[in-house]
């Protein structure tokens, strides 16, 4: 019986994995096209931020898809009446526990190295390539015959061809300097980096500039054989991590409830994977004539309500508004206890007590 149930739960779990993935990197995939069309990160690395992505959102994704295949399973054994037969040889829901969080603690143990040591990881990579596409302004990100903006000057450049060399050919280039605005056409122009990759200058060659203010009539007019835009590639923005990119041992060290509520965050999928396990036997149970789709309502808003539950928590530990040693262990408990509840009432446990402590209601 062990092997068939975890049969069913391993095949509709992968089933379940790949269409909520498929889903997830459609979703993704045009934000980072956008990220990368508007420079945000490097273009040649989409294929590495999509992955990083993915990573990070398997944390979540995992607990989801392993309860819905749990329910899914559960239910077409009721729908089959092969739950029905099982129960009649004397199978209840403590033999279904023992295989199933057997493969529940096997994929928390999963979850909580994506979680703990993948995810910041991944956060971190991403955060990196982001400051490398900010640093690499502009001119290596031009593509022939569209505008783009580089450096702090808020320059515009078009060219009209790109050479295998990184020489742009028919260079248009607007910018502001001071009260002044400068334009510049070039039949050729490329760029030079310094050795320490802060300073950059786009050479122009054989052509003209154009500088004065607008609204006046007089203009300056210059020709040249080769003309220089410095510019200083801006320094990092921030030294300081944020709590989503620290390891988890720094959290660990931290007494910032930022960082302690990002702790408990991150220990909490695996921990809702369990849970998430122990709630779906009972929740599963339907009658033969139901569909085997009609219990997946329940488990969506079961779920919906644990996560919605677990992002309040986390608020209310950043702004101090609960202590620390309560941490996100209330929501896992008040969903623990709940099915507790379940499988007493589905077990009878309820009539019994009402029996023997309200026998007058009972006979009325």
């Amino acid at each position: 019986m062990n092997r068939y149930l975890l049969r069913e739960v391993v095949l509709t779990w992968l089933a379940v994995t790949v269409v909520l993935m498929l889903i997830l990197v459609t979703n993704q995939f045009a934000a980072v096209l956008g990220e990368a069309a508007a420079s945000e990160i490097p273009r040649d690395a989409i294929a590495r931020v999509m992955g990083l992505t993915i990573v990070q959102y398997l944390t979540i994704l995992l607990p989801l898809s392993f309860f819905l295949a749990i329910m899914l399973s559960l239910a077409r054994l009721y729908h089959d009446s092969e739950m029905s037969a099982m129960m009649a040889c004397g199978i209840g829901p403590v033999q279904l526990y023992r295989p199933l969080l057997m493969l529940g603690l096997l994929l928390a143990g999963c979850v909580a190295w994506l979680s703990l040591v993948a995810s910041p990881a991944a956060v971190r990579e991403v955060q990196a390539l982001a400051e490398i596409a900010r640093r690499d302004t502009g001119l290596g990100l031009l593509e022939p015959g569209r505008f783009i903006s580089f450096g702090d000057s808020g320059a515009v450049m078009y060219a009209e061809s790109l050479t295998g060399d990184q020489h742009l050919h028919q260079v248009f280039v607007q910018r502001r300097v001071g009260d002044k605005v400068e334009v510049i056409l070039a039949d050729e122009a490329w760029q030079v980096v310094a050795d320490d990759g802060n300073y950059r200058e786009v050479i122009f060659a054989r052509g003209r500039r154009y500088e004065g203010r607008p609204g006046e009539a007089r203009f300056r007019i210059v020709e040249f054989a080769e003309h220089g835009i410095p510019f200083v590639i801006p320094a990092a923005r921030r030294s300081v991590l944020k709590a989503s990119e620290r390891t988890t041992s720094a959290l660990l060290d931290s007494g910032d409830p930022v960082d302690r509520a990002e702790l408990h965050w991150r220990l909490a999928p695996a921990l809702t994977l369990l849970v998430l396990t122990v709630i779906a036997v009972p929740l599963a149970k339907t009658e033969p004539r139901r569909g085997r789709f009609s219990g997946l309502a329940a488990a969506i808003l079961v779920y919906v309500s644990y996560a919605n539950l677990l992002a309040a928590g986390q608020a209310w530990l950043e702004r101090d508004k609960l202590p620390d040693f309560s941490g996100l262990w209330w929501v896992h408990g008040l969903f623990l206890g709940a099915a507790v509840l379940m499988l007493l009432a589905q077990g009878g446990k309820f009539r019994k007590w009402q029996r023997r402590w309200f026998p007058a209601g009972e006979q009325a």
